[in-house]
């Protein structure tokens, strides 16, 4: 059937069309055909939203579908020849393979210098009995020439000697035929079987992004110090008023030692920290850093970039046996940063109360959140702190000196109050301070609530928080804090805190039960 007379006939939408929103349409002002000009414009295109007549329609659809052939189909034939390539295994990393063979033949080699070890303790133990049953059978020998010799001897020594000689003979008897349960093997646990290295996909920069958080989550109250905790000092196994820190994907732990003017690694399980940039005194030199704040891991370039507080800029440092810093961003007082998923740098200047955002490998930046001076309204921050982006580019921001943790929308020209806001205080619905911020992917906020020595988790919406650690006023027990500052999650949704003036990193365990 021809269009125009289904049409007539109908008075609806052919089933053919995109859309047909004004057929005959009566308009005093009827459509015109976006091609001809015409008025007799019966049909409008959904995707385009062009009128057109009945014959240019027709026209327009055959473009559309040689572009959908052009733009789909080739390109979906030319992935399709891309993915059959895909038939043969992918052969992994060199170095990766490698690495794998030194652990082997490192692994390979402790074994086997241990098995050499304990066949020696074994064949000494075995021959201790025979050792000493030699020894027994020269000192009896020895009396008895001696007794026999001055002819001193009576009733009772002959009855001494012989209950000792019986005694040497039932011990003979056991060395040449040893009881196979006399020694055993006792495993100290020297070498987990069960927690030997795996292979884990390398999720980039998980760390910085929001994780799935059981909202009826709880912690264990009583926390383990897992780095410093020894007082403040400069020892290898001492921190001294830390800012902040970032887990990496193999559970090492980099911490801004602030007052240390160093950046420390403590590897999962380690009693002390190694330095990793720093660490020198305060220092302007590229081999300095002056109290460092914040820093994060970038997988990419394998550095660490770091806030570098009082010398007014922003470093990269090499992971690897890095001497010295490069200085990519210079003139800032950026007290915390972090990185979206396209690489772009996030910065908290404290000093210009406001949040930049840097394209990689830009000098200039573009101002997201505050910029309008110090103050409490909308558009405006107090001394920001701590970051965090979203999937969607939302910025989070710790308000500090705002009491109030704020939400930026990519491109709104003000904030929203997402938690507190109601002024320093202790109650459920505000905030003192708030430093480190982690929001999971349900829009939960958890908080450092500083000066309250606690961790708040405000839900999204909520009017107020409740508290998941501390709490318990100020002190340095298992389960208080004194000034939280940063924060942060493992993949297995422990909780870990920078427990500023206590110099120590507190583990919180994740409780598995309360997520039943």
């Amino acid at each position: 059937m021809k269009l125009e007379k289904y049409i007539k006939e109908y008075s609806v939408p052919h089933p053919l069309l995109l859309d047909i929103s004004s057929i005959m349409k009566t308009s005093e002002e009827p459509n015109r055909c976006s091609i001809c000009d015409k008025t007799a414009a019966k049909c409008t295109c959904a995707g385009c939203k062009s009128y057109f007549c009945v014959k240019h329609f027709n026209e327009h659809r055959q473009q559309l579908s040689m572009k959908f052939d052009v733009d789909i189909k080739n390109v979906q034939e030319e992935l399709l020849t891309q993915i059959n390539q895909l038939d043969k295994p992918i052969t992994p990393s060199a170095e990766l393979l490698s690495q794998i063979d030194q652990w082997e033949s490192e692994t390979i080699e402790n074994v086997h210098e241990r098995a050499v070890k304990l066949r020696y303790q074994l064949t000494e133990l075995v021959n201790q009995d025979r050792n000493q049953l030699i020894n027994q059978y020269k000192i009896l020998t020895n009396e008895i020439n001696t007794l026999k010799e001055d002819d001193d001897f009576a009733e009772d020594d002959i009855e001494r000697l012989r209950t000792t000689i019986n005694q040497i003979q039932i011990s003979l008897e056991q060395l040449i035929t040893p009881s196979k349960t006399k020694f055993i093997l006792v495993e100290n646990n020297e070498i987990d079987w069960n927690h030997l290295i795996n292979v884990e996909e390398k999720t980039k920069l998980s760390p910085l992004y929001a994780m799935t958080i059981d909202p009826n989550a709880k912690w264990k109250p009583n926390g383990d110090t897992i780095a410093g905790g020894n007082g403040a000092g400069t020892a290898i196994n001492q921190l001294a008023r830390p800012s902040s820190l970032y887990i990496d994907h193999d559970r090492s732990i980099f911490i801004a030692d602030s007052d240390n003017h160093r950046i420390v690694r403590w590897k999962n399980g380690a009693t002390q920290g190694e330095i990793v940039a720093g660490g020198h005194g305060e220092g302007y030199r590229n081999e300095h850093l002056y109290s460092p704040t914040d820093l994060i891991i970038d997988d990419e370039r394998d550095s660490l970039i770091i806030c570098d507080y009082n010398n007014l800029r922003l470093v990269r440092w090499p992971r690897r046996n890095g001497k010295q810093g490069e200085v990519i961003i210079s003139g800032i007082r950026c007290i915390g940063l972090t990185m979206d998923n396209s690489g772009a740098i996030y910065i908290a200047d404290n000093k210009k109360h406001e949040v930049v955002r840097y394209q990689p490998g830009e000098r200039c930046g573009t101002v997201l959140a505050g910029g309008n001076g110090s103050g409490n309204r909308l558009d405006q921050l107090q001394c920001p702190r701590w970051l965090f982006v979203d999937q969607d580019h939302s910025v989070y921001v710790s308000d500090n000196e705002n009491h109030r943790v704020m939400k930026w929308i990519e491109g709104a020209q003000e904030g929203i109050v997402v938690a507190g806001g109601h002024g320093l205080g202790s109650s459920l619905a505000q905030l003192s301070h708030p430093c480190g911020i982690v929001v999971d992917d349900a829009d939960t906020i958890y908080v450092a609530d500083s000066w309250n020595n606690r961790i708040m988790r405000w839900p999204k919406g909520a009017t107020q928080g409740s508290v998941v650690i501390g709490g318990n006023g100020r002190g340095d027990q298992p389960d208080q804090l004194n000034q939280p500052t940063g924060l942060s999650f493992d993949r297995h949704g422990n909780l870990y805190i920078i427990d500023q003036c206590n110099h120590r990193v507190q583990k919180f365990h994740l409780d598995s039960t309360s997520c039943l």
